[in-house]
């Protein structure tokens, strides 16, 4: 299989998402919001929809819909990290991590029917939507990707 190193980064990364999500649901009850300092609060939440929850009204349509764009969405980054040249070390890092955070969603999905997210930040009277290290990943990947170096170009 080509780029193992970087499916192992996956593993990890997915363990990672799949453990903190875990904790949450064992340790907190829905709803529940834990103050950390004045920017960041642990708030244990289920996302239904889609990024800051787009979709959410969607019942069992919106269910299924979401939950077949994220198996397709996995199987084209992994179409697409086959296709990279493994000269392309950044590109490879964002794709995979892209990839982690894309299927520790949809193993959220697939086995709840939503997104578990806990990860609150705010600022005076803004708040972020709250989010989990799946979406970090997915952003980490896409900034890997967008800002990928270009060798002597």
């Amino acid at each position: 299989m080509k780029h193992r190193g970087y499916f192992l980064l996956f593993l990890a990364l997915v363990l990672s998402d799949q453990f903190t999500k875990q904790i949450f649901m064992t340790s907190f009850e829905l709803g529940q919001s834990m103050v950390i300092n004045p920017y960041l609060s642990w708030t244990y939440l289920h996302n239904t929809g889609a990024a800051f929850s787009i979709l959410s009204d969607g019942g069992v349509i919106g269910k299924y819909f979401l939950l077949g764009v994220s198996i397709l969405v996995s199987l084209w980054i992994i179409w697409w990290t086959q296709k990279t040249s493994t000269m392309h070390k950044q590109k490879l890092f964002g794709q995979f991590f892209l990839l982690s955070g894309a299927f520790g969603n949809l193993i959220d999905r697939a086995l709840h029917g939503y997104v578990i997210d806990f990860i609150d930040l705010h600022a005076n009277s803004f708040y972020w939507p709250v989010f989990n290290l799946a979406d970090s990943f997915i952003f980490i990947g896409v900034a890997l990707i967008i800002f990928e170096r270009k060798s002597n170009a």
